[in-house]
Parts: C-alpha cells; sequence; structure tokens
C-alpha cells in the first residue's frame, strides 16, 4: 500500500455548440486590479466592423497561467514547423471596447 494520495483526473465537458469553436482573427486584452478581460473577435477581410464572439473573464493568476502555456504551446509549435511569423501592426492596444485598427 503507498503513502501517496492518488491523484483525481479532472474531466472537463463540452457543448456541442461549444465544441464547435469560434474562429477569432482579432483579439481585445483589457485589465484592472482584480481581472483581466480578453475579447475574441472576428473582423472580416476589408471591413472597419467586427464582431465579438467570445469573452472571457480571468484572474491575474490565471492570466499568468494562460500566458505560460501559451508561451509553451507557440514554442512546441514552432520547434516541429518553425517560426511563425508575425505581421506588423498585429499588437492593437485597447481594453473592451477598443478601437479597430485602420
Amino acid at each position: 500500500m503507498s503513502d501517496q494520495p492518488t491523484k483525481k483526473q479532472l474531466q472537463l465537458k463540452m457543448d456541442d455548440e461549444v465544441a464547435l469553436g469560434a474562429y477569432s482573427n482579432f483579439q481585445v486584452v483589457g485589465s484592472n486590479e482584480t481581472e483581466f478581460v480578453l475579447d475574441f473577435a472576428y473582423v472580416p477581410p476589408q471591413s472597419q466592423v467586427g464582431k465579438v464572439r467570445a469573452r472571457l473573464i480571468l484572474s491575474p493568476k490565471h492570466a499568468k497561467s494562460l500566458l505560460g502555456l501559451l508561451q509553451q504551446r507557440v514554442g512546441d509549435y514552432e520547434s516541429r514547423f518553425g517560426t511563425i511569423p508575425i505581421p506588423s501592426g498585429t499588437f492593437a492596444k485597447g481594453g473592451p471596447g477598443g478601437q479597430l485598427p485602420n
């Protein structure tokens, strides 16, 4: 018999609509002392009007954890497939309700 506690496996359930996902080509991140707000939007080509498809609200600890996870996954991807180029002007400023790029 082992003295180590047994690990419980987390199970996540997902509705069919959520499982389909939502494409996003524009993101806005805002923050205050207690939370980070991530808006994921789609802006059609040649348009100045986009639609927010999802909004996530995270605590600062969860936002930092997400940052680390994304850095790890992007590093894994680039190790396998090569460097991901970032177009100029990719990083937009603003918070929730921020301005779309010109």
